[in-house]
Parts: C-alpha cells; sequence; structure tokens
C-alpha cells in the first residue's frame, strides 16, 4: 500500500516542481539601517528564480509612501563576485504607474539577461530618486543566474 503512495506522490512531486512558474521573495537590505527613507520596502519577488539567461526576468519591489511621487528614476548598479560590472538608470513613471499616490504601490520592472552572462550570484543596489534627486530608498538584495539558458530549453 505504501508503494502505491509513493508512486502516486512522485509525480505529483514533479508536476509541482516543473510546471508552475518558480518566484522567488529574495532578502532585502537598506543600504543604510540608520536612514529614515521616505519610501519602505517591503519586499522583492523575482520571477522566473533563478533567473534563465537569455529569457525575460520581471524584478517586482513591493514598496510604500506617504507622500506622493510625481516624478522619479530608479539606479541600478549590478556586481558578480564583488566587481561593479553594469549600471542602469530607468524613468520611475516605466517602471510604475505616475503618480505614485501615498501608500502601497509596486516597481516591477522586466529586463532579457543576454545568453553569455555568467552562471552564479548577483548583488543588486537600488535606489529611488525623486525629481530633485533626493534619495527616497536604497536596497541591496542579492539574485541567481542559473546554469540553464532559454537557448537551451529550446
Amino acid at each position: 500500500m505504501e508503494f502505491v503512495r509513493l508512486n502516486l506522490f512522485v509525480p505529483l512531486l514533479i508536476f509541482i516542481c516543473f510546471l508552475l512558474p518558480l518566484t522567488l521573495a529574495v532578502d532585502v537590505a537598506y543600504c543604510d539601517k540608520n536612514a529614515d527613507y521616505d519610501v519602505k520596502v517591503q519586499g522583492v519577488e523575482i520571477s522566473p528564480y533563478p533567473v534563465v539567461r537569455g529569457a525575460p526576468a520581471t524584478f517586482s519591489i513591493n514598496s510604500h509612501t506617504g507622500d506622493e511621487i510625481t516624478q522619479g528614476k530608479l539606479v541600478i548598479d549590478v556586481s558578480y563576485f564583488g566587481w561593479h560590472i553594469h549600471s542602469e538608470t530607468h524613468n520611475l513613471c516605466e517602471e510604475t504607474s505616475c503618480p505614485v499616490s501615498g501608500g502601497d504601490f509596486v516597481i516591477s520592472h522586466t529586463q532579457v539577461l543576454p545568453g553569455f552572462t555568467p552562471p552564479g550570484t548577483y548583488s543588486l543596489k537600488m535606489k529611488l530618486k525623486d525629481r530633485k534627486n533626493k534619495e527616497l530608498t536604497c536596497i541591496g538584495f542579492d539574485f541567481s543566474i542559473g546554469f540553464a539558458s532559454s537557448a537551451a530549453a529550446s
């Protein structure tokens, strides 16, 4: 009887692992633990996780603000094994609806990493600045890029 239950359980486990999209909420740390940022980050979710080279990856940053934000920018720096490898800046209003009212909001950025991106753990630092260049928040988190690529999957 146990053998029958195991035969039913294994296919179900395989189905769950391979057919459901993988999303992970990563640990986030503020750049300055003593700062009282105007925007509080409640969490970051990355999908798929680990990130697949050559395929879209979405970073969703759940945040809260007490004040309206009419304009701003995201400044992103990426490091690999402690070496700074990439910087980019995005218009906040292209990553979320503007103006951002007081309350909860989500910044969502989707990007395709090149197929030649080395697998491993990367560190990302993101600053959110308002239209006057005032830093509203600054966070850091690690994420992984898997060994597989979308070319290998096709």
